[in-house]
């Protein structure tokens, strides 16, 4: 049934037709969305902030070469294949400042003295610590200035002869023994060798003893930096960082082309 209705403002002609079956919700407007079916718009992930990237980078390479150095003086020690592997006990934590600075190699080498102190014992963490974790720091510091070779060999040397009293000192601590007199007669044996062989008839004094095995120790030490230095000529500059330039004499006797 359908009726039809005038309204008063519009003309006599123009009727406004209802159906009276049709029920209610089929006339009625357009139905609106609600909130749940309205579509979700996922916003777009927040790019990284290089701060962030560059101070995760920093963590996993400390962390990283910190391990490596522990590891390195690890297989030494169980596993000695001669001084080998002693040269690359710096070199990890002198990578380390040579990327990211003196903060991040100081804790490369905490990072490394508390690992070794957890797989090894304190005694040989700090053996480690003293003098090669020094020694690797004192390298970054001075390769990350330019500094030349005679200066980093120089203030190596220094730190590698107390590193030797300083494990002498600290492993007759804990013995109960005086090691030195243990260094000290067996440089005895070699003067009386030596003075020997010169054709000197006088026994050396004590103090000559002591003198020329302080003479030794340095000497080797001073072995023990310049072929770190090589080692890390040839290694460093294939990971792009390279460390200064050797001396020219230094570069004629490798054969050495920049």
């Amino acid at each position: 049934m359908t009726e039809h209705f005038s309204d008063p403002t519009n003309s006599p002609e123009e009727v406004n037709w209802v159906d009276l079956d049709t029920p209610p919700a089929a006339v009625t407007p357009a139905t609106v969305l609600s909130p749940v079916d309205e579509p979700e718009i996922i916003a777009p992930p927040s790019p990284t902030s290089p701060t962030k990237h560059r101070k995760t980078l920093v963590v996993v390479e400390t962390a990283f070469l910190a391990s490596t150095a522990s590891l390195i003086w690890l297989i030494n020690y169980y596993f000695p294949i001669g001084p080998l592997l002693r040269l690359f006990f710096p070199l990890p934590i002198a990578l380390v400042y040579l990327r990211w600075g003196s903060r991040a190699a100081w804790m490369s080498t905490l990072v490394s003295g508390l690992l070794l102190s957890i797989l090894m014992g304190p005694t040989r963490s700090i053996i480690y610590t003293i003098p090669y974790g020094l020694i690797g720091v004192q390298l970054g510091w001075l390769w990350r200035r330019q500094g030349s070779w005679y200066w980093s060999i120089a203030l190596g040397t220094i730190l590698g002869t107390l590193g030797f009293f300083f494990r002498v000192w600290l492993l007759s601590l804990l013995l109960g023994e005086d090691l030195w007199i243990y260094v000290i007669s067996q440089i005895s044996q070699m003067a009386d060798w030596l003075f020997l062989r010169l054709g000197l008839l006088t026994s050396p004094s004590l103090f000559v003893i002591q003198l020329l095995a302080l003479v030794m120790l340095i000497i080797n030490s001073m072995l023990y930096l310049f072929v770190v230095h090589l080692v890390a000529l040839l290694m460093l500059d294939r990971l792009g960082n390279p460390i200064p330039r050797p001396p020219h004499w230094v570069q004629v006797l490798i054969e050495y082309e920049d």
